[in-house]
């Protein structure tokens, strides 16, 4: 498992639309992950787009795969601007020995939603987005901190002490031509593992839905 922090260059013509319309960027970055019209294997990659950007002003692009990429399988000149060397994951984050208890910081973009009538629904509002993500820790292996609150009645509610910004409704174009929206956040925070095993399959699949939509990638930072 591999980790990528790659620039795009927002002056070529092409990166500027796959920043503009998530589908089509994971499209491109499957060039570099398949032979020439050939299917990119699925699961293949899972990415994010990074709020910062580099000194030049090019936006950054995280990518975890399975296997190492062949970036000039993009075949588009100008399109990235710089590649960092690749980090080797399961060595880093030792997750042939990870243990619970073990301490992270991480990052996710995902789309908090439920099922209502059959569709996916966004949660808007900040309590609902948090308990979200409490759910996905439960299911994932992870626990998050509590927030330290002075509200001592019993109607107070428990919150997870998470930073939760960037809300946007991505869009983007099938081949097909059909139109896809998706509501995402970004979450920033800390947590500690509790289930090695699932913590460790969250890692490499994902998190929630939307991961052709640039979603679902866990990453994280060991705490001393």
């Amino acid at each position: 498992m591999y980790l990528h922090r790659i620039h795009i260059d927002p002056r070529c013509r092409e990166a500027r639309r796959d920043l503009s319309d998530p589908y089509q960027l994971h499209s491109t970055l499957c060039r570099a992950f398949s032979a020439p019209d050939s299917k990119c294997p699925e699961g293949e990659f899972l990415w994010r787009h990074e709020p910062e950007t580099d000194l030049d002003g090019c936006p950054c692009i995280l990518v975890q795969s399975r296997t190492m990429p062949d970036w000039t399988g993009i075949g588009v000149k100008g399109w990235l601007a710089t590649a960092d060397p690749a980090i080797d994951l399961k060595g880093r984050l030792k997750l042939d020995s990870l243990t619970a208890g073990k301490r992270f910081r991480y990052r996710l973009r995902a789309n908090p939603c439920v099922s209502r009538n059959g569709k996916r629904q966004g949660l808007m509002q900040l309590q609902e987005q948090e308990a979200w993500v409490k759910r996905k820790g439960e299911m994932h292996g992870f626990s998050l901190p509590q927030q330290a609150s002075f509200d001592f009645s019993e109607s107070s509610q428990e919150r997870v002490d998470v930073r939760v910004s960037q809300e946007l409704m991505l869009g983007g174009k099938q081949h097909s031509g059909n139109g896809i929206r998706i509501f995402s956040v970004l979450y920033d925070g800390m947590l500690t593992v509790t289930e090695p095993d699932k913590f460790s399959d969250a890692l490499k699949t994902g998190i929630g839905h939307g991961k052709v939509m640039g979603l679902g990638l866990l990453s994280v930072v060991p705490i001393a």
